[in-house]
């Protein structure tokens, strides 16, 4: 997994309550276990019209949000299903990055162990990035994990909550295998006297 130190990219505004699951990505698009190649369904039900052009209203086809790393949302983003495809789908597309006033517990549990930062904030920090965000390619925000910080666009800072823990697994690029594959030598001293004691095994 790739780590997350800082990022700084383009915010886009996403200003809707209840952003579930299946409206991140559709379920005709839970078949497949790889994670790559989700990106160009993100969102597909808002971003693309019946004939299977691109919707022009929808934020991530206007050209200012076309390369967005990051989403400003409302209240209880990734609501519904637990499909762990959502996060694959946003990360795909590039988004690093979604911060809200609140999220969905599976899907929040989820996001770290794909790279993905999911932060949340007060509901008047959120309007304040939502409102940079409305800018466009000017809405160029920065996130320091270490130090938990969000920098806007004019220089002001909002800080995070994050636990600890989650906070140095996405700092490492560490997802449930890594964390494993870290106690490896340890593991296999354990299997070795296993082994030993118990050869019938």
């Amino acid at each position: 997994m790739e780590k997350f130190t800082t990022l700084t990219g383009v915010a886009a505004p996403m200003n809707m309550i209840n952003i579930d699951t299946d409206m991140i990505i559709p379920k005709q698009y839970l078949t497949t276990v790889g994670r790559t190649g989700l990106g160009k369904a993100l969102f597909f039900e808002m971003r693309y019209n019946d004939d299977g052009s691109e919707n022009p209203d929808f934020v991530l086809n206007q050209p200012a949000y076309r390369n967005a790393t990051i989403l400003v949302a409302g209240d209880n983003f990734g609501c519904g299903s637990s499909r762990e495809h959502a996060p694959w789908a946003l990360l795909d597309f590039g988004i690093r990055c979604v911060i809200a006033t609140s999220f969905a517990d599976i899907f929040y549990n989820n996001c770290f162990k794909n790279g993905i930062l999911p932060i949340k904030l007060p509901p008047e920090d959120v309007a304040k990035l939502m409102d940079d965000a409305e800018r466009g390619a000017n809405a160029t925000v920065t996130i320091d994990l270490e130090n938990q910080v969000i920098t806007g666009p004019d220089g002001g800072e909002v800080k995070f909550d994050l636990d600890e823990f989650k906070k140095h697994c996405l700092f490492n690029g560490l997802d449930d295998i890594g964390l494993t594959m870290k106690n490896a030598a340890k593991i296999d001293d354990y299997e070795d006297a296993q082994k030993s004691s118990q050869p019938w095994l």
